[in-house]
């Protein structure tokens, strides 16, 4: 089989105690040697669940898998604090406090729900000064990061006995869990860092549906999913052949009686279903644009 002939999305059960990295490296070993493949969103080596991974054509949609809702579950360490804000770092008593209730925990998580500037751990891959953050800090460098904007649409405590903390947490792009257990632990005024980390989903993609990396080659290459999934949150739009073959070849489609968002992209189908690009809509004509064209 020719690498050419592979193309989709791979939903990972990613171990603990790897990166995502590596874990991309030994699935390599299922793919014929040429075939493109990378991750779509990258977990800590402590963490494990959903890695979403794009073969072949699909490596051009990865930024749409990274765009989805991922759901985590984690279990926070109260009344201490780490210097990578997760259990792998060296751990530091907290202050000393008293333990909080259950009603002080519950306000103290419920206050990072919705959007808010969140710091990332000094311990990440963020950049500063040019440089990721974690070869700074590991070189001893002080690592100041500057807040982004990260959104929570919600949390939910799992359980609770001090000092665990246990959330299933659902939240956007960006956002760092290890900075969440961080800055839950200082608002409590005990500490806290994450203990354990799951992801269960991404968009569509769900960790009961994940592949092991102990999986044979004609497992992973049958468990293989539609890159149209990586766009399932784009609108869609299906069009004649005619239209289809003037956007492949680099020219417009017409759509009118559509209202269509200026430079909203969009995912175009042909009248057989099959997925064939992403395109851009050009309100004052109103026209599509090819953006990126997938194999026929």
């Amino acid at each position: 089989m020719n690498p050419s002939d592979l193309h989709g999305l791979l939903v990972l059960d990613k171990p603990p105690g790897i990166t995502s990295r590596a874990a991309v490296t030994r699935a390599q070993g299922w793919f014929p040697r040429g075939t493109r493949l990378g991750h779509t969103g990258t977990l800590d080596p402590l963490a494990t669940g959903v890695l979403v991974l794009a073969v072949g054509a699909a490596t051009r949609l990865g930024e749409y898998v990274q765009r989805m809702a991922k759901t985590y579950h984690t279990t926070i360490h109260l009344g201490a604090t780490s210097a990578t804000d997760d259990a792998e770092g060296e751990i530091m008593p907290g202050p000393a406090t008293r333990s909080p209730d259950r009603g002080a925990v519950e306000a103290a998580v419920q206050g990072f729900v919705g959007e808010f500037d969140q710091v990332p751990p000094a311990y990440s891959a963020a950049k500063t000064s040019g440089h990721r953050a974690y070869a700074r800090a590991r070189r001893g460098e002080e690592v100041t990061l500057a807040p982004r904007r990260v959104r929570v649409d919600a949390i939910r405590i799992e359980a609770y006995a001090y000092p665990l903390l246990e959330l299933e947490v659902r939240c956007g792009k960006g956002t760092y869990i290890r900075s969440l257990a961080r800055d839950i632990g200082d608002r409590l005024g005990c500490g806290g860092y994450v203990e354990a980390l799951r992801r269960t989903g991404v968009g569509p993609f769900r960790a009961e549906e994940a592949l092991s990396l102990d999986a044979d080659t004609s497992t992973a290459r049958g468990r293989l999913l539609p890159m149209a999934l990586a766009v399932s949150e784009l609108p869609r739009f299906t069009l004649d052949a005619d239209a289809v073959e003037r956007l492949r070849n680099g020219g417009m489609a017409q759509v009118d009686g559509v209202a269509l968002d200026s430079k909203q992209e969009v995912a175009v189908f042909d009248r057989a279903g099959n997925f064939v690009l992403v395109a851009t809509c050009d309100s004052e004509q109103p026209v599509l644009r090819p953006r990126k064209v997938l194999p026929s």
